[in-house]
């Protein structure tokens, strides 16, 4: 975690009226400092396993505040749980999913951010975020069989 990265999120406690805490330094410091895709119980787990006291509902509360300002994505892989990855010093990207084992690839490719843009301009949209999510099975995936039961 950057000086200027916390003193964005310096801000963004101060806008919600809310007090930079050692806990809350500890949650964004956790987001920072990782490429996973994680949900907030699991980034609370690592919290924990560091030794660091903090609840879950400042984990989860502060991961809220987080997405709201732009600092983190979320997404949802079908399992209806969030899972955050950090925004900071980020380019657009999209993710490749695996619907057995939950593997999350991460890609860019510039004919479909070419194609998402010429079509926000032909209705007139001005876009602020998107997501794009593919979904499908890994080659690992792909390779095993599936159990009968």
């Amino acid at each position: 975690m950057t000086d200027s990265e916390l003193e964005k999120f310096k801000k963004v406690l101060k806008d919600e009226n809310l007090k930079l805490t050692p806990q809350r330094v500890e949650v964004f410091r956790e987001v920072c400092n990782s490429d996973e895709h994680r949900e907030a119980e699991e980034i609370y787990l690592a919290l924990r396993k560091r030794d660091i006291n903090v609840s879950r509902s400042t984990v989860y509360r502060t991961m809220d505040i987080l997405y709201q300002y732009d600092l983190v994505q979320r997404m949802d892989i079908g399992d209806g749980k969030w899972r955050y990855e950090h925004w900071l010093n980020c380019h657009q990207h999209d993710h490749l999913i695996c619907i057995r084992c939950g593997t999350i690839v991460e890609f860019i490719n510039t004919q479909i951010e070419g194609i998402q843009k010429d079509v926000a301009e032909k209705f007139n949209y001005q876009l602020v975020r998107h997501v794009h999510q593919l979904f499908g099975l890994c080659k690992q995936c792909q390779d095993t069989p599936v159990s009968v039961k």
